[in-house]
């Protein structure tokens, strides 16, 4: 009976756990929005204390690689296999989006803005173009999410799976709608929106780059995790639909190209 009671008490602490890593999650990604935008928050990519070019440089660099390197390193099947002697199973991506979260909100308020005006689009059509992107972009990371399946990207599904009893089951591979179009809509509506800005500074120019370049190094390395996990249909995919870059292919043949 005791045992039956510890099984109960830590299936419901998983939920508990899980939940809480979502909201987490989903407070940093709707700050992100603002952060990215200057909208809304207390601190966005232009605002806060000022310091001199070099030293904001370091810093925005310094944690925008620690971001990169646990989201890319705790993302590996080989890091989960270890990770999971220590971690419950259904509570490895649970504890990774909390992580993750963390190491953002951790940017959003040590961000060192750099004020410098690389590029201001004062005409109101073209601010509103912009503007329209910057929405369109994060709407389409948002959808990508759902499309797929949002519940078991966050780790939610995982641990309700576990509450319920049942074993986890993968779920598969599929390309609706957007992933019909590009192979990772998700990465691409986050470059839409972190380049969408009527006033690019040089301090978001600085985000921008270094975000997309760790997109285009990152992706390659899930791709070949992907190619494991299924094979010849991924294989296959990749020829049918390009990476990022939502253009016809030249061909049959033509490989993970963007």
């Amino acid at each position: 009976m005791t045992e039956l009671k510890e099984r109960i008490m830590s299936r419901w602490f998983g939920v508990a756990y899980g939940v809480t890593s979502y909201i987490i999650f989903l407070g940093a990604f709707l700050y992100a929005i603002g952060f990215t935008g200057n909208l809304l928050v207390p601190k966005g990519i232009d605002s806060g204390a000022t310091s001199s070019m070099l030293e904001a440089v370091i810093i925005d660099l310094i944690l925008l690689a620690l971001f990169a390197v646990q989201h890319s390193v705790m993302a590996r099947p080989g890091f989960k296999s270890w990770w999971t002697k220590f971690v419950p199973r259904h509570l490895e991506r649970s504890t990774y989006v909390l992580l993750s979260s963390l190491l953002l909100l951790l940017l959003f308020w040590q961000w060192r803005p750099i004020l410098t005006p690389v590029w201001v689009i004062d005409n109101p059509v073209g601010s509103g173009v912009v503007h329209a992107l910057f929405w369109l972009g994060w709407a389409v990371v948002l959808l990508a999410t759902f499309l797929i399946n949002h519940f078991d990207l966050f780790g939610l599904r995982q641990v309700w799976l576990e509450l319920r009893g049942n074993a986890y089951t993968d779920v598969g591979f599929k390309t609706p709608l957007l992933y019909g179009i590009v192979r990772h809509p998700i990465m691409l509506g986050f470059i839409i929106a972190f380049w969408a800005a009527p006033t690019m500074t040089a301090g978001h120019l600085l985000f921008a780059v270094t975000t997309t370049l760790y997109i285009l190094i990152a992706l390659p390395f899930e791709e070949q995790d992907l190619i494991r996990a299924h094979g010849d249909a991924y294989r296959l995919y990749r020829q049918r639909v390009p990476m990022l870059m939502p253009l016809p292919r030249k061909g049959a043949n033509s490989g993970g190209g963007t």
